[in-house]
């Protein structure tokens, strides 16, 4: 059974598979850019001192990421306190085709603390659809220390 909404993935050395690529670094402005571009990516946490990753929607806001999530989310039960630092958790997007192999990766890692103020939450919550059929009771700004990106190009 050939699923055609599947893409059939290539490695190299099979006829017809992309060459080589090369990555080239982004900046923080571009990778942040490339971030809110898109709106799925992965959240990567600790849970039972073990990573763990998610995915859920999300959008930037003046560099922050903003995610919404439910009530059992190990990241909504460990930054409880506003004025904790936060839980650490890395968010991580890409755009990446199946067939060229080209495009972009975007890690974001920081502190995730929870959205407590009552204007925010009624904004994002209006601009923040989860995609999933579940109650999202929390919304959590993570608010990244370090942000990173590779842009995938052909190798010249």
């Amino acid at each position: 059974m050939n699923d055609e909404r599947i893409p059939q993935h290539r490695t190299r050395g099979q006829e017809g598979a992309p060459g080589p690529r090369r990555a080239g670094e982004l900046d923080r402005a571009e990778a942040l850019r490339l971030l809110d571009s898109i709106c799925l990516g992965r959240i990567v946490f600790s849970q039972n001192a073990l990573p763990a990753i998610r995915p859920v929607n999300h959008m930037v806001d003046e560099g922050d990421v903003i995610i919404r999530t439910h009530v059992g989310a190990v990241v909504a039960t460990h930054g409880k306190q506003a004025d904790a630092p936060g839980t650490v958790v890395a968010y991580e997007a890409d755009a990446i085709d199946p067939v060229t192999q080209l495009g972009w990766s975007v890690v974001a890692t920081g502190h995730a603390q929870l959205i407590t103020d009552a204007i925010d939450l009624a904004r994002f919550e209006a601009m923040l659809h989860p995609w999933v059929a579940r109650q999202m009771a929390y919304t959590v700004r993570i608010h990244p220390d370090l942000v990173t990106g590779i842009r995938l190009i052909e190798a010249a």
